[in-house]
């Protein structure tokens, strides 16, 4: 009998294609936002496959989003379909919200991993979910985006939410972030209540965008500006950690079986101080007025 080789990169074993299908389908089904009438199923979904992968699938991508979309369409029915004695239960202590889309059609997207970062096989999953404003809680509209990674037998999902406001050009300037990176010399004018600093990437959308090594996160660190009294704060989303005048900062998520959640652990800002990035990188933070 021959030896057994491990799979060298050109072997590696491909996915199914049905397989994509499944992962949105399980994405959707454990992501659901609960509101007072409905539940809300996302309606976006964006799907990034290694480019070797994505190259093999091209010429199928429109039926892979349509037999997508109707897998959708039929697992949102069968959540809605209970067992009569759960639908009797229901009656006694009230019904619970029916999952519905949150918007009128499914949008699927199949894309190449733009950063080569995934290796064959991998599949990720991005979900955008739009939730309305709710001012009595000073929360703007913003969009809820998940992500799932599948690599090998790991399985990794992170939550953040996006705030979707644009600031405009009459817009005060709030603080100022100066720093280098690998790309020269950078000025930003903080306009938000939020911004989130890193080396972004797939499904890692960032304001300020670092040109370093992975020493620095994808999604590193974010400053946040509390409205009513106008004083900064420091949220570590990091993996190297992140410091302020020097010091680190206390971690401001936790990983749970796989799922990145924030804690709302923060620090607060000085109205002048040197933000570290894993000891790579430091912003000049400076408030302004």
């Amino acid at each position: 009998m021959a030896p057994h080789r491990p799979h060298s990169a050109a072997e590696a074993p491909r996915r199914p294609a049905r397989d994509l299908i499944d992962a949105v389908v399980d994405h959707m089904r454990k992501n659901v936002e609960p509101l007072k009438y409905s539940t809300l199923v996302p309606s976006r979904y964006s799907v990034y496959l290694h480019p070797a992968e994505y190259a093999r699938l091209e010429g199928i991508v429109p039926i892979l989003q349509e037999q997508t979309a109707r897998a959708l369409a039929e697992a949102l029915d069968t959540m809605n379909r209970r067992p009569v004695m759960k639908r009797w239960v229901d009656r006694l202590i009230g019904e619970p919200p029916a999952f519905r889309n949150a918007d009128v059609d499914w949008h699927v997207d199949f894309l190449a991993d733009p950063d080569g970062e995934m290796r064959e096989g991998d599949l990720l999953v991005d979900s955008e979910l739009l939730l309305p404003a709710r001012p009595e809680l000073g929360i703007g509209e913003h969009t809820r985006r998940i992500t799932t990674l599948h690599t090998g037998h790991r399985t990794t999902t992170r939550e953040h939410a996006v705030d979707r406001s644009q600031p405009s050009a009459a817009q005060p300037v709030l603080a100022r972030l100066a720093y280098d990176d690998d790309s020269g010399r950078h000025c930003y004018d903080v306009v938000k209540d939020s911004l989130t600093i890193g080396r972004g990437g797939i499904a890692y959308p960032v304001d300020v965008r670092i040109v370093s090594t992975v020493d620095v996160s994808r999604e590193h660190a974010r400053i946040r500006r509390d409205p009513a009294t106008g004083r900064f704060f420091l949220i570590d989303l990091s993996s190297l950690g992140t410091t302020l005048n020097g010091r680190h900062v206390p971690r401001g998520y936790e990983d749970v079986e796989g799922t990145k959640r924030e804690t709302g652990a923060e620090t607060a800002l000085p109205d002048s101080a040197r933000i570290g990035l894993a000891d790579t990188v430091f912003l000049d933070f400076r408030r302004v007025g």
